[in-house]
């Protein structure tokens, strides 16, 4: 929508599965592909094959598998190559402190971003042992911000808990599978029940001149989540064209910032034909 809208973007900062398709993106994979490979990945069938054994006690998958794949969607390529500048966020858990990366591998920068603790093995990386953003950034507006970015879009795709129905449900089975799938459960309501009281306290800080909140059923999860890949883009799609109006009165204020093809759009929409005498 923005790009069909003329509305430039110079910088891109992303948590987790975010910060794995601002990553394609910045990569120059284009959103066209970008949206056909997501609904691809939605395929149970093919979203089995990145699942990999982790050492006993670090996690239910090592990640291996997602590492190899994000390394042949973008290359092996890094940060300083990237066509938009770029930022993901992890956490290190033996420092206890939020990490920003913006150098080195991208591939290497998008497993530790995704890294949900229980569910992913931890991933080694500079030193530092790193798991998912969401534990302490999972809207990183204060990021993109201190890349220098003036006009911030930011775009919340967490879900309510009290909408969450499927936790009480998996409760009263007893197949091994389904606790399985009760634990992944558990682990992410954990990381997004924090993550909602994080993610509000980044929005008080860094003040986003837009917000987008994607209408997303409240069921979306790490387990059925990938079922529901088309909905959920039809719902970014839908929430971006309702905050078009607010995109377009922020960057008025910043003409530099301006695609020539935003302004022509500008004009033609302002431009009044005055009826003949």
């Amino acid at each position: 929508m923005l790009e069909r809208d003329g509305i430039p973007v110079h910088f891109l900062a992303g948590t987790s599965m975010g910060g794995v398709i601002a990553a394609g993106y910045a990569a120059g994979l284009g959103v066209a592909y970008l949206e056909e490979e997501a609904l691809r990945m939605g395929k149970l069938r093919n979203l089995a094959n990145l699942i990999d054994r982790s050492l006993p006690g670090q996690g239910l998958m090592g990640g291996q598998r997602i590492r190899e794949y994000f390394a042949r969607e973008l290359g092996e390529i890094a940060f300083a190559e990237l066509r938009i500048p770029l930022a993901l966020v992890a956490v290190d858990i033996v420092r206890g402190e939020e990490v920003v990366l913006r150098d080195g591998s991208v591939a290497d920068a998008g497993r530790a971003t995704i890294s949900l603790p229980g569910v992913f093995a931890p991933f080694r990386m500079k030193g530092r042992l790193l798991v998912d953003g969401g534990v302490l950034n999972n809207l990183p507006v204060d990021v993109v911000r201190g890349m220098g970015a003036d006009v911030v879009i930011a775009v919340d795709v967490s879900t309510r808990p009290e909408g969450w129905p499927q936790l009480t449900r998996m409760e009263k089975r007893r197949l091994s599978h389904i606790q399985v799938g009760l634990m992944v459960e558990t682990l992410q309501r954990t990381v997004g029940i924090m993550g909602r009281q994080i993610a509000a306290q980044k929005l008080l800080l860094a003040r986003p001149e837009v917000l987008i909140r994607p209408a997303l059923d409240n069921d979306i999860n790490l387990v059925s989540g990938f079922a529901k890949t088309g909905s959920c883009i039809a719902a970014g799609e839908s929430a971006t064209i309702s905050a078009l109006p607010a995109i377009r009165r922020a960057l008025r204020t910043r003409p530099g910032f301006l695609h020539p093809q935003f302004l022509r759009r500008q004009a033609q929409t302002c431009s009044v034909q005055l009826p003949e005498n």
